[in-house]
């Protein structure tokens, strides 16, 4: 790599800051990344106490094409940086009716379970499987891929095949109806709506892409946690030649960030070009002057934001029952949640949630004889969050557990951390202390996503708040897109200047 004139810095170590920081410094370009915490990871955070390890972000390992394509460009492989295991089950649903089911990672188990519930539903669970996987193939390989973050990208006859899938852009829930009728089995083909932060009645079908994601594609854990995923891309990016610096350009943790414009500067290193993965409310709000903000303070309070989450970090001493790596106790009519989360903000009554015991498959991650169990409860952001109603919404979920899925935690906890709405407000800049980000409601999604070019010139954007939007494959997606427009506006940052795709 020979040296540039132009320098970029890379604000802030989540997926997207470093898959656009891998980009970067793979075409030539002379990357500083700038961390603030500790540790690179962004929101997908590593908790570790007393023998246990927690995933404190995401903990779901999906859409392993995206991963493969993207350590691709590098001609590697994530099997070079971590190995995955399928899940089997891949998840296992608790009502709190006493019914329950477990997902096994083949078609066929799941067209039982459907049979089961409704009669023909197995066959329409086909039907919608089939349509879910072309509808994911057009909309990755026509849409997503190639970056389509502004309207006029649409008018092309490449998205001709998408007309007849209008229906595509109504509601989950209408869509999902028109095959089963089953609330249960509507439940099992919606709940992958949590993780875009949406709702089955603000998120448009075009999501139902996700059903082919977890069915088809299945649900993977890499060994040793999404901790490894992070630690994985990290290392690339040294085999590639991203500079980590620290405080006041120094290498090292524990960096700070700087205000960058108008000199673009991160720490003391000055820098022609910034990526911000400090997600676009906090950096207008807190590191850029008010006469170079793309928006007013009044744009950011009108967005739908994903919810927060009240998580539970738990060390269990014994057994936990029938709970699986990934586990959902659902409510048999869950409307009143999503209604809590965001038609009238209030803690949830009768509260959905999800639990991750990554030690049923992983043992390093918990002593012998132990589990490391993270609960994680979807609710409003914004909400008051104080000391003593996190300690009664924490009797509250625990009873739950124990009366609806038999298995009681209480007397067996030996390590305990929370997180709420303050955390992911105060740790990560988050508007509303959301967990996630921007909702993919309808007009939240792909051209309708904040820009990954900021009005100042040299300024850009990565991450979930960014198209193609939230989770760890869509953030190496906008990291990729991000350094395409990089590279597109400052060929000269790369080391062999030349046309880059546009974004």
């Amino acid at each position: 790599m020979r040296d540039t004139n132009e320098r970029v810095a890379i604000i802030g170590g989540g997926f997207g800051g470093l898959a656009t920081a891998a980009d970067l410094a793979d075409a030539g370009a002379d990357v500083r990344l700038f961390e603030r915490h500790d540790r690179l990871r962004g929101h997908a955070g590593l908790l570790e106490r007393d023998g246990f390890r927690f995933d404190t972000g995401p903990s779901w390992y999906l859409m392993p094409d995206v991963f493969e394509r993207f350590f691709g460009h590098f001609d590697r492989k994530p099997s070079d940086y971590y190995d995955l295991e399928r899940l089997d089950p891949q998840y296992r649903v608790f009502w709190k009716d006493g019914d329950r089911v477990s997902i096994q990672p083949n078609r066929e188990n799941v067209h039982e379970v459907f049979d089961a519930y409704e009669p023909g539903a197995g066959d329409a669970l086909e039907a919608y499987l089939d349509a879910a996987e072309e509808n994911y193939e057009l909309a990755m390989n026509r849409v997503v891929y190639e970056g389509r973050d502004r309207l006029r990208e649409y008018v092309d006859t490449d998205l001709l095949p998408m007309l007849p899938r209008a229906r595509l852009f109504g509601n989950m829930d209408d869509y999902v109806s028109r095959y089963v009728d089953h609330p249960k089995l509507r439940q099992l083909l919606e709940y992958t709506l949590v993780f875009l932060g949406g709702s089955p009645h603000n998120t448009p079908a075009l999501y139902s892409i996700m059903s082919h994601v977890d069915l088809n594609k299945n649900v993977f854990y890499p060994e040793g946690g999404i901790a490894a995923v992070v630690d994985g891309l990290a290392a690339l990016c040294r085999d590639v030649g991203v500079a980590r610096r620290g405080e006041a350009g120094e290498e090292g943790r524990g960096g700070a960030y700087g205000g960058f414009p108008l000199g673009r500067t991160a720490g003391d290193a000055p820098a022609d070009v910034v990526v911000s993965n400090a997600n676009p409310a906090y950096a207008e709000r807190e590191l850029l002057p008010a006469e170079h903000r793309d928006h007013d303070p009044s744009y950011w309070e009108d967005r739908t934001y994903a919810p927060s989450a009240f998580m539970l970090y738990l060390g269990v001493e014994g057994d936990v029952g029938d709970l699986a790596h990934h586990s959902l106790v659902l409510p048999t009519d869950w409307d009143g949640h999503f209604e809590r989360i965001f038609d009238d903000p209030a803690w949830p009554t009768d509260p959905a949630y999800y639990l991750s015991v990554a030690s049923k498959t992983d043992d390093t991650v918990a002593p012998e004889g132990h589990h490391a169990v993270v609960v994680l409860v979807p609710i409003a952001p914004g909400l008051d969050d104080g000391p003593a109603v996190r300690s009664r919404f924490r009797e509250k979920v625990l009873d739950d557990l124990a009366d609806h899925v038999d298995v009681d935690l209480r007397d067996r906890i030996v390590v305990e951390e929370t997180a709420c709405v303050s955390e992911f407000a105060e740790r990560y800049g988050n508007p509303q202390g959301t967990a996630l980000g921007l909702a993919h409601t309808l007009f939240q999604t792909g051209p309708f996503r904040p820009s990954h070019r900021a009005g100042l010139d040299g300024l850009y954007y990565t991450g979930s708040y960014t198209a193609p939007g939230v989770g760890m494959p869509m953030c190496l997606i906008s990291g990729e897109r991000t350094a395409d427009a990089v590279l597109n506006d400052h060929p000269g940052v790369a080391a062999d200047p030349s046309p880059a795709p546009s974004d």
